[in-house]
């Protein structure tokens, strides 16, 4: 049985004192919660004392973003044994943000997965469409696209203990979010497409949900039987938002 995780993406919010006191409300929001994984993604520049701050907790910490190259002369850059040294479990790869404003393509976030596997850490792969090639009912092709740069370069395997973080991009940070029934059919999709390749690899690979996903949508957007969590952001900077999210599928999961 997968096992949901819940991830919050801080982006480009943080502060010292923030990370004290968000983590310090997580922890005591979800000291009680079981039955469902839970990670936070701070800036950069935070996650040293974000790791300190989680230690002996049940919190993992995750990365925002990781570079292609273990070391060298590559000016403002972080590596994934930089990432894995400073307590680092979860890194985000592919999200729309660095898609879009730093054209990341899809070959090169296939590449920060096969780094961020040979270095030992989880690679969170942010899969999606835009609202134009939504519209245009192009949703499976993108998707299909941006797995298959994976699929291709380093075969089905690559994707066991990983996880898939489905973010419609029309739906992030917007307010809008797919209906439960939209996001399952691609969340099965998906699943589908790995399971051409390897079948057992996509049964337990965890596919999150990540387009603004909020108290009122969580409950029912984990029921579907291929939604494994989410990976969460604006609500991700509150403690007691993010751990009705994070109830939520811990709830599901068990019912």
């Amino acid at each position: 049985m997968r096992h949901p995780l819940v991830m919050g993406n801080w982006k480009l919010n943080g502060s010292t004192h923030m990370v004290i006191e968000l983590i310090a409300g997580l922890r005591k929001e979800l000291s009680t919660v079981t039955g469902c994984n839970v990670a936070i993604a701070p800036p950069e520049l935070y996650l040293d004392q974000a790791n300190h701050q989680l230690a002996g907790g049940r919190i993992a910490l995750g990365a925002q973003n990781v570079d292609v190259n273990f070391s060298g002369a590559y000016t403002g850059e972080t590596s994934a044994t930089m990432l894995k040294d400073i307590g680092a479990k979860y890194i985000i790869i592919g999200h729309s943000e660095r898609r879009i404003y730093h054209k990341e393509s899809d070959e090169f976030i296939a590449k920060k997965f096969g780094v961020l596997k040979e270095a030992g850490l989880i690679p969170v792969l942010c899969i999606g469409e835009t609202e134009a090639e939504n519209e245009a009912g192009e949703t499976e092709a993108v998707v299909a696209r941006q797995l298959d740069a994976v699929l291709n370069s380093l075969g089905a395997t690559a994707f066991n203990g990983t996880v898939i973080a489905y973010e419609p991009v029309w739906a992030i940070g917007t307010g809008k979010s797919a209906t439960p029934a939209q996001a399952q059919a691609v969340h099965k999709f998906i699943r589908d497409h790995i399971a051409k390749q390897d079948k057992a690899v996509a049964d337990q690979v965890i596919i999150q949900y990540g387009g603004s996903v909020n108290a009122a949508n969580a409950a029912e957007l984990f029921t579907q039987p291929d939604i494994d969590g989410a990976l969460v952001g604006g609500a991700s900077l509150k403690a007691d938002a993010f751990a009705v999210i994070v109830k939520a599928a811990a709830e599901a999961k068990r019912a």
